[in-house]
């Protein structure tokens, strides 16, 4: 069974690292971990921003990294330079992988680091993920996977650690929003940040995502928040208007993983 000792011990083994952060539960488990287990002068983590990370999203992970005392670097990301990763095919995160851990071990190369790690887990092996063969051709380490952590131990460790995103929902990049095929640009990810930000404000909690479809919105939300969104709909379809959707629909069958991966004909756990 996972534990706790066994991460920090096997963190300890790894020399000194340099983590990719997010401020997800699990890069922030092993932020935590290895703080606990190497000290400040042996690990770093590094937040990579680019127009695909929300504002929210960074600012969360910093203040978590400021809570636990996580040594912490923010660099810019280029992706958005890469032609490959703009025309957005379902192997999109395979060049967004591929920067972030060129850029990130570089840090380690000039700051005397041993290795680069993620917050891969074990279940993540079985999804659609283009990344992971970049973090392979990069030989970046993923504890948790390797330890055979699942989601659910990670999310158990993270409660008892006192990490206050221990229960928050999984938030992919927002680039994951936008149809395979359509071009990521800044214009189209803020598009997305902003409405998922205003669903919030609304009360919509847990999982949810607003698909990009290019003239067209559709939102996903669990079955129990379709009510709430139904008896607001003509203001809330004025605000998406006014991010420049043309139209937006609340899709029936609710918030589901891999939704535009479907849409490209391909399959997805």
């Amino acid at each position: 069974m996972p534990t706790l000792p066994a991460l920090e011990e096997h963190l300890a083994g790894l020399g000194r690292v340099v983590l990719g952060y997010s401020g997800g539960v699990d890069s922030t488990l092993l932020a935590v971990a290895a703080r606990r287990a190497l000290g400040p002068e042996r690990m770093l983590a590094v937040i990579g921003r680019s127009a695909s990370y929300p504002a929210a999203q960074r600012d969360a992970a910093v203040a978590l990294a400021n809570q636990f005392d996580v040594p912490l670097l923010e660099l810019e990301t280029r992706e958005l330079n890469d032609p490959q990763y703009v025309a957005n095919t379902p192997e999109r995160c395979y060049f967004c992988k591929t920067e972030l851990w060129n850029r990130l071990g570089e840090i380690a190369n000039a700051r005397g680091f041993d290795v680069v790690i993620d917050g891969t887990n074990a279940d993540d092996l079985g999804d659609h993920r283009p990344g992971l063969r970049a973090a392979l051709e990069h030989a970046v380490h993923s504890p948790l996977a390797e330890l055979g952590w699942r989601k659910s131990d990670v999310r158990a460790a993270a409660r008892e650690l006192g990490l206050p995103v221990w229960d928050a929902p999984a938030s992919p990049c927002l680039s994951s929003r936008i149809r395979y095929g359509l071009a990521v640009t800044p214009a189209r990810l803020r598009q997305v940040e902003a409405a998922e930000a205003h669903l919030r404000t609304l009360g919509i909690d847990g999982d949810l995502r607003v698909r990009h479809l290019g003239a067209a919105a559709s939102i996903e939300v669990r079955a129990e928040h379709h009510a709430r969104l139904r008896d607001s709909w003509d203001a809330l379809e004025a605000f998406f208007v006014s991010l420049g959707f043309n139209t937006v629909e609340l899709d029936p069958r609710g918030y589901r993983r891999g939704s535009l991966l479907a849409i490209a004909g391909e399959s997805i756990r």
